[in-house]
């Protein structure tokens, strides 16, 4: 019996022996399986931390959308700088018009004897005729008005002004720019009255207004024998050219 008992326990330990065995063989197979495949009891914990990370991934695309929203105000503030510098730019750019650009009348001046030399010779054709010619000598564009006032010494009448001539447009010369007008001293045919020779003679321009003091006036030289005139007396309004003075 006892003998049997002895027999019986050493069986039993050694089927214990082999289960043990068996189930240590079995959990090698099992790490060495999870070794392998690089999961093995580690597949749920991994996929568990992937959900995690799935699940987090919002938060961190937050991150980025906050730092994408400061490059956007970034962005805007700095639009708003080149805004406001394109706005001071093109103020610049008005002021440097209206800076380049001034008024005509602070432009132009009306011409006479203080801004122009004025000359006067007679000429052969038309016949009993004079050229004025006022050339600008100033710094500014200058008017010449209606028409020259003409008077020859102490003379009191003014010569009529030849209403065919007057322009279109006010002559207007620039700086060394000259213009003109002509003069008809005596009538051709005899038919004039009162003639006289005269040794002076004064030019009085106009201002912008008919019959205005246009301001300084021009004594030019005569020739030594003096200029006859008389009461056929007439004068063209201011011309561009000789030949619209001449009426040639």
């Amino acid at each position: 019996m006892s003998s049997f008992r002895s027999t019986s326990a050493t069986s039993t330990s050694r089927a214990t022996r082999r289960l043990g065995g068996a189930a240590v063989l079995a959990l090698a197979v099992l790490a060495l399986t999870a070794c392998q495949d690089g999961k093995g009891l580690q597949d749920e914990g991994a996929a568990a931390l992937s959900d995690s990370a799935a699940v987090t991934t919002p938060s961190a695309t937050t991150t980025p959308g906050a730092g994408s929203g400061s490059a956007s105000g970034s962005a805007t503030k700095s639009g708003s700088a080149t805004k406001s510098g394109g706005a001071k730019a093109t103020g610049g750019d008005a002021k440097g018009s209206s800076d380049s650009a001034p008024s005509t009348e602070g432009n132009r001046v009306t011409c006479n004897g203080s801004n122009a030399a004025v000359t006067v010779q007679t000429v052969s054709r038309p016949l009993n005729h004079m050229l004025i010619t006022v050339k600008n000598t100033g710094k500014k564009n200058c008017d010449l008005t209606y028409y020259p006032v003409l008077r020859f010494d102490e003379m009191q009448w003014a010569p009529a002004a030849r209403k065919d001539t007057q322009p279109q447009a006010v002559v207007t010369l620039a700086p060394g720019q000259s213009g003109y007008a002509g003069a008809l001293l005596s009538a051709a045919d005899g038919s004039g009255e009162g003639g006289v020779t005269g040794h002076r003679l004064t030019i009085a321009f106009q201002g912008r207004t008919p019959h205005s003091d246009g301001g300084a006036s021009a004594v030019p030289s005569l020739p030594a024998a003096g200029v006859y005139y008389d009461s056929s007396l007439a004068v063209t309004y201011w011309q561009q050219s000789v030949s619209d003075a001449l009426g040639s």
